[in-house]
């Protein structure tokens, strides 16, 4: 893995580009600013939905690219598009797959490329490959993967970080199971979730989640924190359920705060509930206690979304793992045909 990343990451002016569908997606789209940031490269997250339908509106072929494919089964057919999309139109185009599914499409495109060095496949830890609709572990694994491998950070600093967000992570798998029981069975209809920066893929994985795990009967919604007032806020009545992602970031928090705080106050919403990484004695408040960066937070809140969204689900008489067994959405999209591109 080494041998493979480093040249590349040294090269400042080489284009990353992070991309999957669905959940997969939305974990780029949190990585994404963050890395932009820290490691000074040039950073995006697009969905493999997007590039697979107009890829020049996405792809440079001009630029030396790397390009992070998240993917839990590896069998989606946009997955497999946006690679093969890549290699056809840029020609200097290297893949980074993280997957979690030794047998997938992506590793049997690997196995077979016309340049394997161009290559690299890290599949997930056995037991990340999810059996159930929704992506829970998958995606936070391929997360931190990703921000381990391309984060720049130093190996001690890193394991002290994990080791601390995995402990928070299974003490509040523990701590959270009262209030997300009761939010679950609360009579909201609606739930919006806010986050700036890297929060706002998770709120938008937050949002999926919960919609997909009642089946669409629960309406939700995502905004970063200043952009909920432009309109959307309209949504927040007294059915809603608003949850807003606090920053560790002293200069990001004054404006969560400043939002947090008009939502309470507003006294509009059913529920106001924030997750916060410092103490609080607030009692709309989760503490998570820590105070490392946000892109380590992201595990912990999204641990939270993720509870929610099952406790939801259960409240509405569905089954998690399968809250759509008349099958017209599945757990690996179905029905989507891919089309030659021939650009002009």
């Amino acid at each position: 893995m080494h041998a493979f990343l480093s040249p590349l990451l040294d090269d400042t002016d080489l284009e990353i580009i992070l991309t999957g569908a669905g959940s997969s997606a939305f974990g780029g789209v949190a990585l994404a600013p963050w890395l932009r940031q820290t490691t000074q490269h040039n950073v995006h997250a697009y969905g493999s939905t997007e590039i697979v339908t107009d890829p020049l509106q996405y792809l440079r072929p001009g630029k030396k690219t790397l390009l992070v494919s998240f993917a839990r089964s590896g069998n989606s057919p946009e997955s497999v598009a946006a690679v093969k999309l890549a290699d056809q139109l840029i020609p200097n185009c290297y893949h980074l797959f993280l997957t979690c599914n030794p047998s997938s499409a992506l590793t049997q495109y690997a196995a077979s490329a016309k340049q394997p060095q161009r290559i690299f496949e890290l599949v997930m830890p056995e037991g990340s490959h999810d059996v159930s609709f929704a992506m829970t572990s998958s995606i936070s694994s391929m997360m931190l993967a990703a921000l381990l491998l391309l984060g720049n950070f130093k190996q001690h600093d890193a394991k002290q970080a994990v080791m601390e967000i995995a402990d928070i992570c299974e003490e509040k798998l523990v701590a959270w199971q009262t209030i997300t029981k009761q939010l679950a069975r609360s009579p909201c209809q609606r739930v919006v979730y806010v986050g700036s920066s890297c929060f706002m893929g998770i709120a938008q994985e937050s949002a999926l989640k919960i919609l997909e795990l009642t089946a669409g009967k629960l309406a939700t919604r995502f905004d970063s924190t200043l952009g909920l007032r432009h309109g959307p806020k309209f949504m927040v009545n007294a059915d809603t359920l608003m949850i807003c992602f606090l920053s560790n970031d002293a200069y990001i928090r004054q404006y969560d705060n400043d939002l947090f705080n008009e939502l309470t106050h507003d006294n509009i919403a059913s529920h106001v509930l924030a997750l916060s990484g410092q103490a609080s004695q607030n009692p709309h408040i989760l503490s998570v206690d820590s105070a490392l960066a946000d892109c380590w937070l992201m595990f912990p809140y999204l641990l939270f979304a993720q509870m929610l969204a099952f406790e939801t689900s259960l409240s509405c008489g569905l089954t998690p793992d399968n809250p759509c067994p008349t099958g017209e959405v599945n757990r690996v999209v179905k029905g989507v045909n891919i089309y030659p591109f021939n650009p002009a």
